[in-house]
């Protein structure tokens, strides 16, 4: 019998980890500049969570994991972050806090799709939520914050695109228009957009449908059916994203994915070589009704989120290297039991100290361990033979450079830590 992965899951091998670490890290980093705080939900929830009455993107009726535990409740792996962080700000009373919460997440998601090319059935994400504000300075902070992620990582001519939906009205008023224009051709559209046309209509927007996309290049756009609140509101935060000089391009046709958007949405573009047009990054939006459709207080929200495997691809294409935190400081080469042993002390003094450190376990010559510590990428060799035994020293040896020096063994941890800061 062959042992091999689910289909759509990957292995983060050894070599690849350091990459999603330090992404992590970077992201955590960041996120905390803006004074947002992680927070971490399980990744399952009750089914009634996540398949919502009024819920009806593909995500959610086509693509999601569901089962019965034991006790034959419904439960349902988490397809995205947002509604799970909701559900826990309700029931944790989140919303007593005074001002608007700021929460960021990251961690695993599910959903069953075909697999491709930087899409897959497991995938990560990482995206952030601020609730409690219906101001357009927090709609301006999210907005730059996810552009920042991908600005400061080095990618080229990254930009927004940016649309607004409007309040419920709004939208309730556009929805119709865009019903009302698509009925008279619904046998023309896809087998997909027919189904959504009652259902789901804005989702029919950015259907890739060749025939799809010909047959709305002339249906009415939602900035078409604001309101004057909603119209201010959009004015408001485009006003602010020309304060903080964030380059972005109106794109009237942009809906998003899910149904519970209003108002603002947007996403994250880079020009990536291999990407092709589909270039998205990340995207996010404003909701007005989640937090009260899930049994809180009437209080609105904005967030977006990343793929983080999208984004690691991108990075690679374009040659950029994040940070490697995880390189081995300090490799020991040894002759014997005796010059083992008194590496192995050594090692536990450097480990004491934070001081990364490794040691041949194969009782393997002289040219292997050296290969070794070269292969782990050490950043020093420690060599203990028999003459550096008698004298209580070490050769201490710089791999880049080739400097080498001799170290007593009292004097080595306080030398690396000089040499390695």
């Amino acid at each position: 019998m062959n042992y091999i992965k689910v289909k759509g899951t990957y292995d983060v091998l050894p070599d690849d980890v350091n990459n999603w670490v330090a992404l992590e890290n970077y992201v955590r980093n960041l996120f905390n500049t803006y004074n947002y705080k992680e927070i971490r939900t399980p990744i399952m929830e009750y089914s009634n969570v996540i398949h919502r009455d009024n819920e009806l993107s593909d995500m959610v009726t086509k693509e999601t994991y569901n089962f019965k535990d034991k006790s034959n409740r419904d439960l349902t792996l988490r397809p995205e972050g947002t509604a799970g962080v909701i559900r826990s700000f309700v029931e944790n009373k989140l919303y007593t806090t005074p001002g608007a919460t700021k929460l960021f997440y990251l961690g695993p998601n599910f959903r069953y799709e075909r697999p491709q090319k930087g899409r897959f059935r497991q995938f990560m994400q990482f995206g952030c939520e601020v609730l409690g504000s219906n101001e357009a300075s927090i709609d301006a902070e999210v907005i730059e914050l996810a552009y920042e992620t991908i600005f400061k990582l080095g990618l080229k001519q990254v930009s927004v695109k940016l649309n607004s939906l409007g309040d419920d009205q709004s939208k309730q008023n556009y929805r119709q228009a865009l019903i009302d224009f698509l009925t008279p051709m619904k046998d023309k559209l896809s087998n997909d957009s027919q189904t959504r046309l009652l259902n789901n209509p804005l989702r029919i927007l950015d259907s890739k449908d060749k025939n799809d996309i010909d047959l709305t290049k002339d249906a009415p756009l939602p900035l078409d059916y604001l309101n004057e609140t909603s119209k201010k509101h959009f004015d408001d935060v485009i006003e602010l994203l020309n304060i903080m000089e964030i380059p972005y391009e109106i794109d009237k046709k942009l809906v998003r994915g899910l149904d519970y958007y209003t108002h603002t949405v947007f996403e994250i573009h880079a020009t990536t070589e291999g990407f092709g047009a589909q270039n998205a990054l990340g995207g996010g939006g404003r909701y007005q009704n989640l937090v009260k459709e899930l049994g809180g207080p009437d209080l609105p929200g904005i967030g977006y989120a990343f793929g983080m495997e999208r984004l690691l691809s991108a990075l690679k294409q374009e040659g950029i290297q994040l940070p490697n935190h995880n390189k081995l400081d300090v490799y020991f080469v040894t002759f014997d039991d005796k010059t083992r042993k008194q590496a192995i002390r050594l090692q536990r003094q450097l480990r004491t100290h934070n001081i990364s450190s490794d040691i041949d376990h194969l009782n393997r010559g002289f040219k292997p361990q050296l290969k070794e510590a070269i292969n782990y990428g050490a950043a020093y060799i420690v060599i203990i033979g028999d003459e550096e035994l008698k004298m209580q020293t070490v050769q201490l040896k710089n791999t880049v450079t080739e400097h080498q020096q001799v170290v007593a063994f009292d004097a080595l941890v306080e030398t690396l830590k000089e040499l390695l800061s």
